[in-house]
């Protein structure tokens, strides 16, 4: 199967692109110029057609559509929750309006007969917004209250949209948070297990930290693209899934226990510049859809994802 992933040089397209890999697929990477994807080895990244992808280019959405695509991953996205507050529209024009420009030649290209592929449309949790302090379902209101998940709901409109109008074959994936190896520093777990280290070889006491009140939904980015491609096979049309374990934990308790694992007792210190002011206090899924759907459920442990996290930030 002829999988398209935007985004693939990013940290979850990655991954991605190692499972297809695996399973014999033949993924074609679409991304930007900026390379964050060291995860793939040389052998797998020669394995991969590879396409330059600008969501703000008409032109350039036009030529990754173009060939006989089977599925699509979208994962490409202005991820940051910063930068889409220093910049909103930059967060609407790139999530949002990019989105429905690759929709859009999809289903031209649904049209002409070249390709009907699946669409398999990455969302976020972040747009439940705040609410109440249980698993969040599919079926509750939004309320998104950043510009990045206002633009991701501006996405998921605009997938809805065109299956409705197009019959291209559209359904959403909404993501809790989910890190593991490899991703940046710039969010939280991988933030904690580089402070922590850097802490134990300084022999600092304290680990500034930001506010570590919320509770979240956090998954390992292996059991996020699995759940990925279950839906990609097995997914409704229209649908729209969330990708969440039904678990959720204190960010305290995510530190003290990195902490425990990286053998150091750090005592976090809150530092107002790490915190953000539109912090969601509780965000947890209900995957009881995703579940019935698909029988997915997450398989490796959360110990072994901090595990995994360390060692790379160790590296």
């Amino acid at each position: 199967m002829k999988v398209l992933v935007t985004g693939a040089n990013g940290f979850v397209g990655s991954w991605l692109i190692r499972r297809l890999l695996q399973d014999g697929h033949e993924p074609l990477g679409a991304a930007g110029p900026v390379a964050s994807g060291t995860l793939l080895t040389e052998s797998e990244r020669a394995q991969v057609r590879w396409m330059p992808l600008d969501l703000t280019e008409p032109g350039s959405v036009a030529k990754v559509t173009a060939g006989p695509i089977d599925g699509v991953v979208h994962l490409a996205a202005l991820s940051s929750v910063s930068e889409s507050l220093r910049d909103p529209a930059l967060a609407w024009g790139v999530n949002a309006t990019g989105t429905a420009r690759l929709l859009g030649a999809l289903a031209e290209r649904r049209a002409m007969g070249a390709a009907d592929p699946v669409v398999l449309l990455v969302s976020s949790a972040e747009v439940y917004g705040a609410g109440e302090p249980r698993p969040r379902r599919e079926t509750d209101p939004t309320a998104p209250c950043t510009p990045y998940a206002a633009s991701k709901l501006g996405a998921e409109l605009a997938g809805l949209e065109t299956w409705r109008r197009t019959g291209l074959r559209v359904l959403i994936a909404r993501p809790f948070p989910h890190t593991g190896p490899g991703q940046a520093t710039r969010f939280v777990v991988p933030a904690f297990a580089e402070r922590i280290l850097r802490a134990k070889r300084a022999q600092t006491p304290v680990v500034k930290t930001g506010n570590l009140e919320p509770v979240r939904d956090l998954l390992d980015v292996r059991d996020v693209v699995e759940a990925y491609l279950l839906l990609l096979a097995g997914g409704t049309p229209g649908e729209c899934y969330n990708v969440a374990s039904g678990e959720g934990r204190p960010l305290e308790a995510v530190f003290r226990r990195l902490s425990e694992l990286a053998s150091y007792s750090a005592a976090p210190e809150p530092d107002p510049g790490f915190a953000r002011p539109t912090d969601i206090r509780h965000l947890v899924g209900d995957p009881a859809k995703l579940r019935t759907a698909t029988g997915w459920a997450p398989r490796i442990t959360f110990d072994q994802t901090l595990h995994d996290v360390l060692d790379a930030q160790a590296d």
